[in-house]
């Protein structure tokens, strides 16, 4: 199962680096990682995902809570949260055709278009991981010549 963790943590040099070498430490893979101050300079919110079984999210949440500098830990569910990454696309256009083509790939997925030259354009695109996914199957044939995303952020929504 895909797993959104969202953790506060104290706003320390070094706990990128505690966090991480827990997850190695128990040979379990980080898929992204998004980390930021937030409005209180003291603490910053981490976004992980990852993979694994209910029994082995469980468990890196259990021993994430147990860090000294970790403030909370949420496993978010996706159905109650709110769920983005921001990702850039560099794009081959072979002929003129392509430009409005991807132009209107773009469009449908609420992407913005930077950059366009003669024989590449790159587009930017916030949505879930999912929706990039589909996005980049659908520009493949037109040729990725890069790729950059920022991994996921992740808030829970209210409950009123």
């Amino acid at each position: 199962m895909w797993a959104i963790l969202s953790l506060l943590v104290e706003n320390k040099p070094g706990i990128l680096f505690k966090v991480t070498h827990l997850f190695r430490a128990r040979n379990f893979n980080i898929d992204s990682i998004s980390v930021g101050v937030t409005d209180n300079p003291d603490y910053s919110r981490m976004t992980i995902t990852t993979i694994g079984d209910e029994k082995q999210v469980e468990q890196i949440v259990k021993q994430l809570d147990k860090m000294i500098d970790t403030v909370e830990v949420k496993h978010l569910d996706e159905h109650k949260s709110v769920y983005r990454e921001l990702s850039l696309f560099k794009i081959k256009l072979s002929n003129a055709n392509d430009s409005m083509e991807v132009n209107k790939l773009a469009n449908a997925y609420g992407g913005k278009v930077h950059n366009v030259k003669k024989d590449s354009m790159m587009v930017e695109l916030t949505a879930t991981p999912d929706q990039t996914g589909a996005f980049e199957e659908l520009a493949k044939p037109f040729g990725i010549i890069d790729v950059a995303r920022t991994g996921v952020a992740a808030l829970q929504r209210s409950e009123s």
